[in-house]
C-alpha cells in the first residue's frame, strides 16, 4: 500500500513538473482559444479566479487594476478567470462580466471565459496550478480571488482570498527585477 501511494504521488509530481503553464489553452472573448504561451514574455503573471458579487470584489479589482497599471509595462500580466463555484457570485455572461469590470473598475487586464476551478470539470490550468502550489489542508481553491503567481514561467506562490493584491507588490517587484526563476 505504501509503495502505491508513493508511486502515485511521484506520477503526479512528474506530470506537474513536465508541464509548463504556457502549455495550456483557455477560452477568451467570443470563446476563442487563447494559448497561455501568448504571455511567455512576461516575467510575472498573476492568475486570479474572480467574481462580481463577492465581498472581496471591490478591493480586489481596484488593487489588481492598480498593480496592472503600475507594472504591466515592466512585465506583469494579470489574468482574470470568472468562476461561479463559490456562492453563485459570478452568474453573468462573459459580456456582462467584462462590462461590469470596465464600468466599475476600469479593468484593462484580460478577463477570460467563466471556468470551474475545483472538481472534475475544473479548467486544466487550475488543476495544474493547484497541484503545483498546494493550499492549506487541501489543494482545492477555497473561495473567490485566490491568487497564483507565476515567476518566469513557473508556479511560484499561491495566496488566499484574504491576501490583498497590494500585499503582493514587493514580491512582484522582486520577480520583475530578476532574469530567471533561479534568482528568486
Amino acid at each position: 500500500m505504501h509503495c502505491v501511494v508513493v508511486c502515485v504521488l511521484s506520477m503526479v509530481t512528474a506530470v506537474v513538473s513536465s508541464t509548463s503553464f504556457f502549455d495550456f489553452v483557455v477560452k477568451g472573448e467570443d470563446n476563442v482559444d487563447v494559448s497561455l504561451s501568448t504571455y511567455a514574455h512576461n516575467k510575472a503573471i498573476l492568475v486570479v479566479n474572480v467574481a462580481s458579487a463577492c465581498g472581496f470584489t471591490d478591493s480586489n479589482y481596484r488593487e489588481l487594476q492598480s498593480l496592472y497599471t503600475k507594472y504591466h509595462d515592466q512585465g506583469l500580466e494579470i489574468l482574470g478567470f470568472p468562476c461561479n463555484q463559490f456562492g453563485a457570485q459570478e452568474p453573468g455572461s462573459y459580456a456582462d462580466i467584462v462590462a461590469y469590470t470596465q464600468r466599475n473598475y476600469d479593468v484593462t487586464f484580460p478577463i477570460f471565459q467563466k471556468v470551474d476551478v475545483n472538481g472534475d470539470n475544473a479548467a486544466p490550468v487550475f488543476k495544474y496550478l493547484t497541484e503545483a502550489l498546494t493550499g492549506s489542508f487541501t489543494n482545492d481553491i477555497k473561495w473567490n480571488f485566490t491568487k497564483f503567481l507565476i515567476a518566469h514561467g513557473r508556479p511560484y506562490a499561491r495566496y488566499a482570498t484574504t491576501t490583498s493584491p497590494s500585499e503582493l507588490e514587493s514580491t512582484i517587484v522582486r520577480i520583475l527585477t530578476t532574469n530567471s526563476h533561479e534568482e528568486l
